[in-house]
């Protein structure tokens, strides 16, 4: 009655793009099943998994409050290039638009937004590490771009990667595997999991 969690692929949008060939997205398609369907916050064309939406105006503004205030819990999944040297750690680099090379973010110690990511070694492999992401703030590319600065980017990452770790994976290895926070009726914890594809 109050929300829909979706699992979103790779490769479709969360919400329409300007031009005509972007329209089909993920809110139209659960708007489809659900009519009173709201949005409340997005993945990246490419980033793939758990996506929750409202479906009256009241569960919408408590889920809202709980994205305002930090309260929502996400986990990632990520293969990054590289060997990680340490079993876990935490970035934080100020990020903001980069205008002229938009949708890219960059960091910037003057202008930019505080941002923070913890991360955690789930497994090495022989040229890849497989990483559980948990930001602690939302900012757009935030993991990408994170991940980009430390040495390690996001295998078949189309924006940040070198060529070669662009093109070392069939899509971005970037999945939003779990989301945690308080239903909007009566406010009891609840935790959506999508399983990993990569």
């Amino acid at each position: 009655d109050d929300m829909v969690v979706v699992d979103k692929p790779s490769g479709l949008l969360s919400v329409p793009g300007k031009p005509e060939t972007h329209r089909d997205c993920l809110e139209d398609r659960v708007r489809a099943q659900f009519p009173t369907t709201l949005l409340i916050h997005r993945l990246d064309l490419e980033t793939s998994g758990v996506m929750i939406f409202a479906l009256n105006k009241p569960a919408q503004k408590h889920i809202n409050l709980q994205f305002e205030r930090r309260q929502v819990q996400k986990t990632y999944i990520a293969r990054v290039a590289g060997i990680v040297e340490h079993d876990e750690g935490e970035i934080n680099l100020p990020l903001i638009a980069d205008w002229p090379r938009r949708p890219m973010q960059k960091v910037c110690f003057e202008t930019g937004k505080p941002s923070q990511t913890h991360w955690r070694v789930l497994e090495r492999e022989a040229y890849a590490t497989r990483l559980e992401l948990k930001p602690e703030t939302g900012r757009s590319h935030q993991l990408r771009v994170h991940l980009k600065e430390i040495g390690h980017p996001i295998l078949g990452d189309p924006f940040y990667a070198p060529e070669d770790h662009y093109r070392a994976a069939p899509r971005l290895q970037l999945h939003a595997e779990t989301l945690k926070l308080r239903h909007p009726n009566g406010g009891e914890w609840h935790c959506f999991r999508a399983d990993c594809p990569f």
